[in-house]
């Protein structure tokens, strides 16, 4: 699968989207609600009401592509602000996809003292 380049901005749109919203919808929601551009190449990330779907839009340079996912138990981990956007990391991104909270992922094995 092609993908966004290594230096492309992933953003969590803060707040509930109605997940009716299509391209223009949701490219309208980024230009006036983030002032920022849909067409940068940025990935724009937007969760539903009830917080188990999400939709990802992104520009490949020749259209917008939609990615939408729903977990079929739990809930995609987001921030409690009413709006704006979070800026958020690749390995976050994947984490958030997994239904794995982003903000405070646990390790497996502590450190050990070094001998």
């Amino acid at each position: 699968m092609i993908g966004p380049a290594s230096n492309t901005r992933i953003w969590l749109v803060a707040g509930a989207t109605d997940m009716r919203r299509g391209f223009d919808g949701l490219s309208a929601q980024v230009q006036t609600t983030l002032a920022a551009d849909p067409f940068s190449g940025h990935l724009f990330v937007f969760r539903g009401r009830r917080g188990d779907r999400l939709k990802i839009l992104w520009w490949d340079g020749d259209g917008l592509c939609l990615f939408y996912k729903r977990l079929e138990r739990g809930r995609f981990i987001w921030p409690r602000a009413e709006d704006g956007a979070v800026h958020l990391s690749g390995a976050q991104l994947s984490m958030l996809l997994e239904g794995i909270d982003w903000r405070r992922p646990q390790r497996t094995q502590k450190p050990e003292k070094a001998a």
